[in-house]
């Protein structure tokens, strides 16, 4: 039985929009749709994994190079933010999506990721968000 495609794959094909920071031919990174903070990311191996432990080593290790430069570039642009970096595996865990990926999530309020709400932060505006994909993005 052939699996339905995630709204990750969904991304990747372009059947459906995206705020894209970051692509090449193994990773995409885009702006989490629904963010606990404003400039929430998230990094993505194109091929599908519906955990970390399916992924080979040379794999994650070149998606753990794209995760640095983006955590590089968000201490540049945002001095005063915190960030936290965290990849959840299994629903126990609050893998919401079965595909793996990576959050990055620019902290600069003193909220629980886990306890509060998070997915409801709005950006003011179009223009407001590409502010935020400008400092964000990488090449």
């Amino acid at each position: 039985m052939k699996r339905e495609k995630n709204i990750f794959e969904k991304i990747i094909d372009r059947e459906i929009p995206a705020d894209i920071l970051y692509e090449d031919e193994k990773v995409i990174a885009f702006l989490d749709a629904f963010p606990f903070e404003k400039g929430h990311l998230l990094v993505v191996p194109k091929k599908y994994y519906e955990f970390i432990w399916d992924m080979p080593e040379d794999e994650f290790l070149y998606l753990q190079k794209i995760v640095l430069k983006f955590a590089k570039n968000i201490s540049k642009n945002f001095p005063n933010a915190g960030l936290n970096i965290c990849q959840n595996n299994k629903k126990i865990a609050h893998q919401l999506i079965n595909h793996v990926h990576f959050h990055l999530c620019p902290r600069v309020e003193n909220k629980n990721l886990y306890s509060d709400s998070g997915g409801d932060v709005k950006y003011i505006n179009e223009k407001e968000k590409q502010e935020y994909v400008n400092k964000i993005k990488i090449s």
